[in-house]
């Protein structure tokens, strides 16, 4: 694939939450960014942008990113939008689906080499079961929208690596820094490019923890992340009304994204990674 100009756009997934680092826009590094570096390095004329910002919904990252992006003239963009709409109370998946299969069919239009990504699909309980029928229906979907559109996919629904809790942010919802790194590499090889990226050894998943200290660290997990998360959609707030897009205006990854971030920081969003 010759340089040109990759932008992202999406949600948390793309923003990056979940892998903090405090010399990033937003406080967040990210498989994006990560494989932005990466393009640079082999070629220090690939440009980057990325418009993702954590809790927008499908209509809102159509609404808010799809044309800014459209307007960057991108050769490479990636895509994932919908994961929001999916843990909402109510879900319409058939709409979800639309307003991907609008999204992708606009940047396909423009030209750009699209790489789209099914939601995870984690092992749930029995009580989850309709959540996990809503995945397990938009992954369908999405599958059938790469086909349609000739697109790369990432699905990341079958790499069953991620059932290691060891990728995941305490909050179980996004990748931590190890499960963004591996991402990058699993976009940058779906796209045929090679990369550096140094991958942790999993090894053996660590045991089962005796019962009384799971049900602690459950009872911790349900304060810490499960009531936060549901008091923010109860209210309609969340951290992407104040948040800035990370890299609005393409770059050059070459530079180095430090070096980059310093520049931008009296701009640059909110320092946080939570997610909202």
């Amino acid at each position: 694939m010759q340089a040109g100009r990759f932008v992202a756009i999406g949600d948390s997934f793309t923003e990056g939450v979940g892998d903090p680092h405090l010399h990033y826009p937003n406080g967040l590094r990210g498989w994006a960014d990560r494989m932005a570096r990466q393009l640079g390095r082999a070629d220090p004329r690939w440009e980057y942008a990325n418009l993702a910002l954590r809790s927008k919904r499908i209509d809102q990252v159509a609404d808010e990113q799809l044309a800014s992006a459209l307007a960057l003239r991108p050769t490479l963009a990636t895509y994932f939008a919908g994961g929001n709409d999916l843990l909402a109370l109510r879900a319409d998946v058939d709409d979800v689906l639309g307003r991907y299969d609008e999204a992708v069919g606009a940047l396909v239009d423009a030209g750009a080499t699209v790489v789209v990504f099914t939601a995870f699909d984690p092992r749930m309980s029995a009580l989850l079961e309709p959540l996990a029928r809503r995945v397990r229906a938009f992954n369908a979907g999405v599958r059938d929208i790469a086909d349609a559109h000739d697109t790369a996919l990432v699905d990341h629904a079958r790499l069953r690596e991620y059932d290691d809790r060891r990728l995941w942010a305490p909050d179980r919802l996004h990748m931590n820094r190890w499960g963004h790194k591996r991402m990058a590499a699993a976009v940058l090889r779906t796209v045929g490019l090679e990369h550096t990226l140094r991958l942790r050894t999993l090894g053996d998943p660590p045991g089962r923890p005796p019962l009384r200290e799971a049900a602690r660290e459950e009872a911790r997990f349900v304060r810490g992340e499960v009531l936060p998360l549901v008091r923010r959609r109860l209210t309609g707030r969340t951290d992407g009304d104040t948040a800035l897009a990370k890299w609005p205006e393409p770059v050059h990854p070459a530079e180095g994204m430090k070096r980059l971030a310093r520049r931008r920081a009296p701009s640059a969003g909110t320092p946080t990674g939570v997610a909202g």
